[in-house]
């Protein structure tokens, strides 16, 4: 199956190559992201801060599809890197992926693979399915974000109690909306 950013993609410019088809939208992908991170909220009593960058993940995976969806987040996390304010809170450089959020923007490639497989066999056109890729996504980034803080503050528990706990009313309401929004935007998409 093709993803939603495809589908519109190749009906809006239907004698774009591919590579430029796919280059452009793992550019737009990125800026997404980089966007979303700058809706930041520092929280006084953890290293994490919350941000729009996970429910950004689940809507590139989503629309991107695995291999463009995962792209775009390494292209993300290099641009940030290499110094564009691209981060949380307009940070870069390297010293980001040695911190407490390295483990989430692992966190975020493997996510927006397995979201864009999930997504790439329909789960996120219909109502009754599009919560499973979405879940899938935020339990791994849960899951990677977590295991590299627990190294970092010596306790998984620790970890847990600052890298989750804090975001689940939040990441919930992320994971609604990229839930709605994907079979809202496939039903316009066929009319």
């Amino acid at each position: 199956m093709t993803t939603l950013a495809h589908t519109l993609y190749s009906r809006s410019f239907p004698r774009t190559s591919a590579w430029l088809r796919d280059l452009l939208l793992i550019v737009a992908g990125v800026l997404l992201l980089a966007a979303l991170a700058q809706i930041e909220i520092v929280l006084p009593f953890t290293p994490v801060p919350l941000t729009g960058q996970t429910f950004g993940v689940l809507l590139i995976g989503a629309a991107l599809g695995s291999r463009r969806g995962a792209a775009s987040i390494l292209a993300y996390i290099t641009a940030g890197a290499l110094g564009l304010p691209f981060f949380a809170g307009a940070g870069n450089g390297l010293r980001i992926l040695t911190g407490a959020t390295a483990g989430y923007l692992i966190g975020f490639v493997v996510a927006a693979y397995v979201v864009g497989t999930l997504s790439e066999r329909g789960l996120e056109r219909q109502m009754r399915t599009s919560l499973l890729p979405f879940f899938a996504g935020t339990l791994i980034i849960y899951a990677c974000g977590v295991a590299w803080l627990s190294i970092l503050v010596g306790s998984l528990s620790k970890a847990i109690a600052l890298g989750i706990v804090p975001f689940l009313a939040g990441d919930a309401l992320k994971l609604v909306a990229a839930a709605l929004a994907l079979p809202a935007a496939w039903r316009l998409v066929r009319e």
